[in-house]
């Protein structure tokens, strides 16, 4: 029988009811960790339930709007009563929100809504359940990133804003907990056949780019007690570890 490399461990997933979301927490699970997966959907939140349990996993469901940041307090209180600590946090929901001139953004629907779950709601995480990451014996934080980050293409300006602080504070959060067990990271997927690459680039052939199946061992390998980076980004186009010392993305 095949060693799980994650049994007995803790894992939040955020954005866990589709594309990269629900194809990691299906591989972390089973690796054999326990999976606490966080969408807004009940339903498809029971159909990845359903999933894991297929393979005799476990899980527990939290339908929580993102947006909801006293919620994100309760569930960093509710796995501390629970566990006692937590193991890893991917912190992989996003929104794209509408490519436009940042001048004709809507301010609450564009501009609030996109940083507030791509950016603030990581925050609100990390003030949450930074405290039980510590509790862990080799904790694990990854956030997906974007090369929108780096890019800054015209008319993508709020989701690249959103990006652009999010790896910002990871770097902060990994100067902060250098000391310690618990190591941070960034992931760029690169284009991957999600819901919101079709929504970004709708003429693009989607068999053109990977499937979130094929990107999720790489995010697995991030999350692993053995992973010793901390305050990167790991380039999955490049399938390569890039150092914010240099030029991290073109």
């Amino acid at each position: 029988m095949t060693e799980k490399r994650l049994e007995g461990r803790i894992a939040v997933v955020t954005g866990a009811s589709r594309g990269i979301g629900w194809q990691a927490a299906l591989a972390l699970a089973r690796e054999g960790a326990h999976i606490i997966a966080i969408a807004k959907t009940v339903g498809a939140l029971e159909e990845l339930d359903d999933a894991i349990q297929a393979f005799n996993g476990s899980t527990t469901l939290v339908p929580l709007d993102l947006m909801d940041y006293d919620g994100i307090d309760r569930l960093g209180a509710a796995i501390y009563e629970r566990w006692g600590k937590l193991d890893i946090l991917l912190g992989n929901a996003g929104l794209l929100g509408a490519i436009t001139p940042l001048g004709h953004a809507n301010p609450t629907k564009d501009w609030d809504k996109v940083l507030g779950v791509n950016l603030t709601a990581n925050w609100r995480l990390i003030r949450s359940i930074d405290p039980l990451l510590r509790q862990s014996d080799a904790g694990r934080a990854l956030f997906m990133s974007s090369s929108a980050a780096h890019k800054c293409k015209p008319f993508w300006g709020v989701y690249s804003v959103s990006k652009a602080g999010l790896e910002a504070m990871v770097r902060t959060y990994a100067g902060e907990i250098e000391q310690t067990n618990l190591k941070v990271n960034s992931f760029n997927p690169g284009g991957t056949r999600t819901g919101m690459r079709a929504k970004a680039i709708p003429g693009e052939d989607p068999m053109t780019v990977p499937h979130p199946s094929e990107v999720v061992p790489f995010i697995v390998d991030c999350l692993l007690p053995d992973c010793d980076k901390n305050g990167q980004l790991y380039d999955f186009p490049t399938r390569s570890w890039k150092s914010y010392d240099h030029p991290v993305l073109g």
